[in-house]
């Protein structure tokens, strides 16, 4: 008799904790990388899940740069985030483009060697993409627009970069000065949030700054072209775990609404609303949703 009656206590407990969870797999673990826009695209991500799917949504936002997210898709510590392009082919796979390749190619080069590697599939991309450019202030003598015709005035320049840059194989600070035989008079690491503020205030006197950045525009940064075609296209796409997407197959039709939803320009004043007018991330990414429809107010 104590033998069933623990039986069924222990039976009912485990039947709790597994509703209490949500039986372990109907919670879809979003994350993204350390700065202003993948905070902001994290949110987006776990609210068009919310309003889309019966699914619930963990948000692990900040978790870390390419070599922490990576690691953790495989592992399935997390489920989900918005990568780039460009940083898939070159800082993940350690590829390059095949010869004449657009954007669309390369996108499709990334995506079957994600799921060739990593079991992962990147979904249909948001519409923008966040490349560098090499960003200085005005007024300071300097006459370039493109990253070549900053290589007489590197000497006598401050590089400011997040520290993340300098250690990324491809398309980081090391090849690049090979690429472009900088020769900087030092060099700084700063937080991404922060170096805006460092060129700014005359701290370093070139960072690597994302396009999408309203911080560009709003200090009045002038910015450079890669003439050389340093940096591959960096478009920006959700990237997800297989077996996820096998074991919620509503979940991508859920991502898909925000393909192509969000220009340059769109991104960039996100962006600004949240460096500089200090609105809040999840007010930002909401109200944003509900203006294009994607979901209701």
């Amino acid at each position: 008799m104590k033998k069933r009656l623990l039986a069924a206590v222990l039976s009912t407990l485990m039947l709790l904790s597994a509703c209490g969870n949500g039986g372990g797999n109907d919670t879809v673990v979003v994350s993204g990388k350390m700065w202003t826009e993948q905070y902001i695209l994290t949110e987006m991500l776990a609210l068009v899940i919310e309003e889309k799917t019966d699914l619930n949504v963990e948000r692990e936002e900040a978790l870390g740069e390419v070599s922490i997210l990576t690691p953790a898709l495989e592992k399935g510590d997390i489920d989900m985030y918005v990568e780039y392009t460009g940083t898939g082919l070159k800082a993940v796979l350690k590829e390059e483009a095949e010869q004449g390749a657009d954007a669309d190619a390369i996108y499709e080069q990334v995506k079957k060697g994600y799921e060739e590697k990593f079991d992962v599939t990147w979904l249909e991309p948001l519409g923008f993409e966040n490349t560098y450019t090499l960003a200085y202030r005005k007024g300071e003598g300097i006459d370039a627009e493109t990253y070549s015709e900053l290589i007489p005035y590197s000497k006598d320049m401050v590089f400011g970069a997040p520290h993340q840059f300098y250690e990324r194989p491809g398309d980081g600070y090391d090849d690049l000065i090979k690429a472009y035989e900088f020769d900087f008079k030092n060099t700084e690491s700063y937080d991404p949030n922060i170096m805006y503020e460092a060129v700014k205030n005359g701290d370093v006197d070139l960072i690597p700054a994302f396009t999408t950045d309203g911080r560009i525009q709003r200090y009045d940064l002038a910015v450079t072209e890669d003439d050389k075609g340093f940096f591959p296209p960096f478009y920006a796409a959700p990237i997800v775990r297989q077996e996820v997407l096998e074991e919620h197959p509503e979940l991508e039709d859920a991502v898909n609404s925000l393909a192509g939803q969000i220009s340059e320009e769109e991104m960039s004043e996100l962006n600004a609303k949240v460096d500089m007018d200090k609105e809040n991330v999840e007010d930002v990414a909401r109200e944003f949703l509900i203006s294009k429809g994607i979901i209701e107010e």
